[in-house]
């Protein structure tokens, strides 16, 4: 159980130094050195060593904050495309502060537009590492290198509505993203209709609402306060618009039905079966009446809204609190679980009656898993956060290749010595962010990820991606 993020007001200052901790460079001063990986909690930066991000490793990689820290985000499903490969990209994004007073805490639903980004080889030419840093307001290409997208300068715009509280948790519908459900550290679940907002930001191509210090006071369509601690678990349904579920501190879950647009039911009566914390929930993506949740008590439980208050089958998941869980909603009897001690699990729920389910479990993480999500465009691929500073990318339909491992090693061996020992299904490390909390993929462009964390956002596109996006743009 791994939450807060400390020293929000520290970490409201601009992180020039964003992307120190992914790769390794060597000082001028110093005699030059062969680059090589960067493993933190094993290596140890030397007297006069300098790490850096090596651009080759992205497509598109940008770095920006919106003032306070943010513990929780959603990206919003737009109407640009349904698959977008094509940049400059736009993005929209909805997230909730850690403001160092309660009272300054607000709900930022933003736009950010002319992301750019390039195409690479997989394996990047010599000629274009250039050990160049990047931040909020830099191209993620510099000088030698061709950009795709014409200005390199992504714009911010924001919108700001006060919030009770810090957010804990927020989550947009996907089936009307203009509908956010929102985890305030006061112990209520609030709804909220953003559609005004988001229709002026879309309304809008310049900069004229960047930084902008306005709080609009709108009130929520419904605040509950029927759970008795504060929570940090919460899903909409992906099958049945409004559909909601709500976790607390105290072992309850309360189903939320929509009985209009604008209002719902919340049903009094909670299911109760974990005797800690419920720590993340997840419905299923292809079962209306179905839903994962996951525990400080180690446990994950699967429950069925028709069947009473108790869950329909309950797994011993993990040996500490389990943080995060994902369900894949391209291969639904698959459920991703991240706990407190760096470990996380893949489960074919197909395997609950034999007794042991999990298919592949890692424990390359040092820090408790903070994060974690199955990939909308691979059935394969997902993405996982950790407290130890590192965003990782995992293909699990890899497996070790020596002969090929031989002949990227030949073609790179003086670009980078990798380490020997990583897992196979490691696809990509991110580095650079201090204290991340949460990612997601986006939905609609493909290979793309967004990372929160105490010092802001991360908008990446990891280039060894570039063989999973689809052929066409259908956008």
């Amino acid at each position: 159980m791994v939450r807060s993020i400390k020293n929000p007001k520290k970490a409201k200052r601009k992180n020039k130094g964003s992307k120190k901790e992914e790769g390794s460079s060597s000082s001028s001063s110093i005699p030059s050195l062969p680059a090589k990986v960067w493993q933190p909690g094993v290596d140890n930066i030397e007297e006069g060593e300098e790490l850096q991000c090596d651009p080759s490793a992205y497509n598109s990689l940008h770095a920006f904050h919106i003032g306070w820290p943010c513990l929780s985000f959603d990206v919003l499903r737009d109407s640009l495309g349904l698959v977008r490969t094509e940049f400059p990209h736009t993005v929209y994004c909805v997230a909730g502060t850690q403001a160092e007073k309660a009272s300054w805490n607000s709900v930022e639903i933003f736009k950010i537009f002319n992301i750019s980004g390039k195409r690479r080889e997989l394996v990047p030419l010599k000629s274009n590492v250039d050990g160049s840093d990047m931040d909020s307001d830099s191209s993620d290409s510099d000088g030698d290198e061709v950009q795709d997208g014409g200005s390199s300068i992504p714009v911010l715009q924001l919108r700001k509505v006060a919030h009770e509280g810090s957010v804990n948790r927020i989550r947009a519908m996907s089936q009307n993203p203009h509908i956010c459900a929102s985890w305030a550290d006061t112990g209520h679940v609030q709804v909220w209709d953003f559609s005004s907002h988001l229709n002026a930001l879309a309304e809008s191509e310049t900069e004229a609402s960047r930084g902008s210090s306005t709080v609009f006071n709108q009130a929520p369509l419904v605040k509950f306060g029927g759970h008795k601690d504060e929570g940090y678990a919460i899903d909409w349904s992906p099958l049945v618009p409004g559909r909601l579920v709500s976790g607390d501190c105290k072992n309850c879950i309360h189903l939320w039905e929509p009985t209009s647009d604008t209002t719902w039911n919340v049903d009094a009566n909670p299911f109760v079966g974990h005797t800690a914390s419920v720590e993340d929930l997840q419905w299923s993506p292809t079962e209306p009446y179905i839903f994962a949740s996951c525990s400080v008590d180690g446990n994950i439980a699967i429950w069925d809204i028709r069947s009473g208050k108790s869950p329909a089958a309950s797994i011993k998941a993990h040996n500490a609190d389990v943080n995060v869980i994902s369900w894949n909603r391209l291969a639904s009897c698959m459920l991703a679980s991240g706990c407190d001690d760096g470990t996380f699990s893949i489960r074919d729920l197909r395997l609950l009656k034999e007794g042991d389910s999990v298919v592949a479990h890692f424990e390359y993480h040092k820090h408790p898993i903070t994060s974690i999500e199955w990939s909308p465009h691979e059935a394969s691929t997902l993405a996982v956060s950790s407290s130890d500073n590192q965003l990782t990318i995992w293909d699990l339909s890899l497996e070790r290749d020596e002969e090929e491992e031989a002949e990227f090693k030949a073609q790179t061996r003086e670009q980078v010595n990798a380490p020997a020992d990583l897992p196979p299904q490691l696809l990509f490390v991110h580095q650079g962010q201090k204290d991340l909390k949460e990612l997601h993929w986006h939905s609609q462009i493909p290979g793309m990820l967004i990372s929160t964390a105490a010092d802001g956002f991360n908008i990446l596109m990891p280039s060894n991606l570039e063989s999973a996006l689809p052929a066409t743009n259908t956008a």
